[in-house]
Formats: C-alpha cells, sequence, structure tokens
C-alpha cells in the first residue's frame, strides 16, 4: 500500500469513517458514518472522486440526497422521501469530513 493511501485511512478512521465491503461494487469504494454513506471512485491503488452523499435504502439501493424546493430529499430510483431531522446535515457532514481526510 502506498504511504499517502494509508496516511488517507488513517485520517478517514480518526473521523470515525468506515468502509463497507462491497465486492459487488468494481468501481467505487463505499464510506460511511451515522447512516449515511457516500461512494468514492476507486482509481487504481487510491481513491478518485468523491461523489454524492445519501443513505443505502431498505432495497439495498443508494438514495442521495438533494435539494429541491428549499427542502432536503433523499432520492433514488422509482423512489424518493423526504430527509428526517439530521439525516441531511448527517450526509452533508460525511461528505466534507471524507473530502478533507481524502485530500
Amino acid at each position: 500500500m502506498l504511504p499517502d493511501t494509508l496516511q488517507k485511512l488513517e485520517r478517514l478512521a480518526a473521523a470515525g469513517i468506515g468502509m463497507i465491503p462491497a465486492p459487488e461494487v468494481s468501481t467505487h469504494f463505499l464510506f460511511e458514518r451515522d447512516g449515511c454513506v457516500v461512494l468514492v471512485e476507486r482509481r487504481g491503488d487510491g481513491f478518485g472522486a468523491v461523489g454524492s452523499p445519501g443513505v443505502l435504502t431498505e432495497r439495498g439501493g443508494f438514495a442521495a440526497l438533494v435539494e429541491r424546493g428549499g427542502r432536503s430529499w433523499l432520492v433514488s430510483k422509482g423512489e424518493e422521501r423526504p430527509a428526517q431531522a439530521g439525516e441531511a446535515e448527517a450526509a452533508r457532514r460525511l461528505f466534507t469530513d471524507l473530502k478533507s481526510a481524502l485530500r
């Protein structure tokens, strides 16, 4: 493992961000904290672009956090729902902390 990648993993752990094993997803890593998730592009042995924050749905899919009409929504294929109290903020914090740790 490259020293740079190891440092990033240490920053992720210090921020309380975990990696969810998802062998069926070969193009992205899946990071989680406080019930929220963010997909990060796999780039060789390292990390690429950080995707939008959201949550995993009961159906096992990803629901992205979006803003619409001044409200926060969680939107996935075929369904959407308003973000519950605290969900949107937790997702935004995860996104910000993840981007900082992977810089």
